[in-house]
C-alpha cells in the first residue's frame, strides 16, 4: 500500500521489480561489504536498488551516505515485553488494598494505644473510684472485688466491717479491648473519664476513622477488578533490576541510540546490555519469539509501530509498556541526488496532509486487530465470588472455634479450683459445673 500510493502522486517512470533486500537487515556500517554498508543502505550507495521503502530509521550517519524522504510515520524505540497473567484474588484478598507494611504498622499501633491507654488510666487520679463493700455482701460482689483492679495502697478491713476499694475500669485487657472495639467502630462498655485517657481515644478514634475510610474506598476495586501485576513499568524499572534481561537487534539504529547516548540511564543499559551479549537477536522476529517463550524474564527494545502492531496479532501475549525512549522518524530512502527524493517527498506531505497515512495506520494496526479489546468492563467481576471474600468466613469459624476451646478452658480451670478449695475430686466438680451450665437458666427461672 504504501508502495503504491506514491505512484498515483508520482509521475516518474520507475520497474514495478519489488523485492526484499538480500541480506534482510536494514542497513549499518560494515566494512566487509562493497561501499562500507550492509543491508539496504549499501544496495543504494551500490545503486542496487532506486528506492528503498521499510521502516527504515532516518539517522545523521545513513543521512550522509543515501538520501531519505520527509518521515512518513513518527516513532521511538519502545520496550515490549509478555503480558503478564491477570492476578487471581486469593482468599484472604480483603488484605490488599493496605500494604503488609501497613497492617504490621497498625497492629503495633493498636498495642501501642492500649499501653498508653493503661498507663495513662494508672496514674490519671480521675480513672479511680472507690468501692464500699459491707462484710455481708454476696460472692458476685465479692468476686468482683478483683485485686487486679484495686488500688496498690488500699487498706484491708475486717470481713465483718465496711471496707472501701479502690477500681480501676482500665486493666490491661480491658484496655486492649476498648482499643480494638473503637478499631471495628463499635461501642464499648468502658470509656475514659480523664482528660488524658480521652485525649488518647480522640486521637486513636480520628486515626481509625481515616484508615477505615480509606480501606473502604479502596476494597471494592481491589475485590471487582482482575488485576495485571507488570514487572516493568519504564524505562528506569529496567535498567534498576537484573532479573529481566533486555536486549534489542544486534546491528542497527537502535543500538546505535544506546551506544553513542550520553545519557545516563540510556548508557547504563548499555553496559548491561554490551556485558550480556546472548541478549541482543539477528531479527525482531527472533527477538518476538523470545520474548514470547521467556516468561517474563525478557524484554525487547524494539521501535514503537512494530511494537504496536505485534501486540495486535495473535497470540496477543505482548504489550508495550512504559514512554518511548526517544524520538525519531521512518523515512523512504533513494540514493544520493536521485531525482525520485523530490517527488517522494510532495507525495509523503500529501498522503499526510489528506489524512491518508493515518487511515492506513488505523486500518492495519488497530481495525483489523486479531485481539479482543473490551471498552467497557466485564459485568461479571462487578458481583462478588466466594473465592474473594472466603477469608473473611474461614476467619469467622475460626474466631467461634478458638472462643469454644477458651470457654472450656475455663470451664476446666474453674472446674479445678472449685475441686481444690472443696475437696473434691475434680470429675465431681465438673459434673456440678455442667448440670449448672446446662440447668442453671431454668432453675433460675423456677426461682424467680
Amino acid at each position: 500500500m504504501v508502495f503504491r500510493a506514491p505512484r498515483k502522486v508520482l509521475s516518474y517512470e520507475f520497474s514495478d521489480e519489488l523485492r526484499i533486500v538480500k541480506d534482510g537487515k536494514y542497513g549499518s556500517e560494515n566494512l566487509d561489504v562493497p561501499g562500507g554498508w550492509d543491508g539496504m543502505v549499501g544496495e543504494l550507495i551500490r545503486k542496487e536498488a532506486d528506492i528503498a521503502i521499510a521502516p527504515i530509521t532516518i539517522t545523521s550517519d545513513r543521512e550522509r551516505v543515501i538520501d531519505f524522504s520527509k518521515p512518513f510515520m513518527s516513532l521511538g524505540i519502545s520496550i515490549m515485553i509478555k503480558k503478564p497473567i491477570k492476578q487471581k484474588l486469593g482468599v484472604f484478598s480483603f488484605l490488599n488494598p493496605l500494604s503488609k507494611e501497613i497492617w504490621v504498622c497498625v497492629i503495633f499501633s493498636y498495642i501501642a494505644v492500649s499501653i498508653v491507654l493503661f498507663i495513662v488510666s494508672r496514674f490519671s487520679p480521675y480513672e479511680w473510684r472507690v468501692l464500699t463493700l459491707s462484710g455481708s455482701t454476696d460472692s458476685a460482689i465479692s468476686g468482683r472485688n478483683d485485686p487486679s483492679l484495686q488500688h496498690p495502697h488500699t487498706p484491708q478491713g475486717s470481713p465483718h466491717m465496711p471496707t472501701s476499694s479502690m477500681a480501676n475500669d482500665f486493666s490491661i485487657v480491658n484496655s486492649l479491648w476498648f482499643a480494638l472495639a473503637s478499631f471495628m467502630q463499635q461501642g464499648c462498655d468502658i470509656s475514659p473519664r480523664s482528660i488524658s485517657g480521652r485525649i488518647a481515644g480522640s486521637v486513636w478514634w480520628f486515626f481509625t476513622l481515616i484508615l477505615i475510610c480509606s480501606y473502604t474506598a479502596n476494597l471494592a476495586a481491589f475485590l471487582t477488578i482482575e488485576r495485571m501485576v507488570t514487572p516493568i513499568n519504564s524505562p528506569e524499572d529496567l535498567a534498576a533490576q537484573t532479573e529481566v534481561q533486555y536486549g534489542t537487534l544486534s546491528r542497527g539504529a537502535t543500538i546505535d541510540f544506546f551506544r553513542k547516548s550520553p545519557i545516563g540511564l540510556y548508557s547504563k543499559m548499555w553496559e548491561f546490555m554490551n556485558s550480556r551479549k546472548h541478549v541482543f537477536v539477528e531479527s525482531y522476529e527472533e527477538g518476538i519469539r523470545r520474548v514470547r517463550a521467556s516468561k517474563g524474564k525478557y524484554a525487547l527494545l524494539i521501535e514503537s509501530p512494530t511494537n504496536e502492531y505485534t501486540n495486535e496479532r495473535e497470540p496477543c501475549d505482548t504489550m508495550k509498556v512504559g514512554r518511548n525512549l526517544d524520538a525519531k522518524g521512518f523515512g523512504v530512502a533513494t540514493p544520493l541526488g536521485s531525482p525520485l527524493r523530490d517527488p517522494i517527498n510532495l507525495a509523503v506531505l500529501s498522503l499526510k496532509e489528506n489524512g491518508e497515512l493515518a487511515k492506513l495506520v488505523e486500518r492495519w494496526w488497530y481495525e483489523r486487530t486479531e485481539c479482543r479489546h473490551s471498552d467497557k468492563p466485564d459485568a461479571a467481576r462487578n458481583e462478588l465470588s466466594l473465592s474473594n471474600v472466603a477469608g473473611i468466613f474461614y476467619i469467622l469459624i475460626g474466631g467461634l472455634l478458638l472462643a469454644l476451646a477458651v470457654a472450656l478452658l475455663e470451664f476446666c480451670y474453674k472446674s479445678h479450683t472449685e475441686a481444690t478449695r472443696a475437696k473434691i475430686p475434680l470429675s465431681d466438680a465438673m459434673k456440678a459445673k455442667a448440670r449448672l451450665t446446662i440447668g442453671g437458666g431454668r432453675d433460675f427461672d423456677n426461682g424467680r
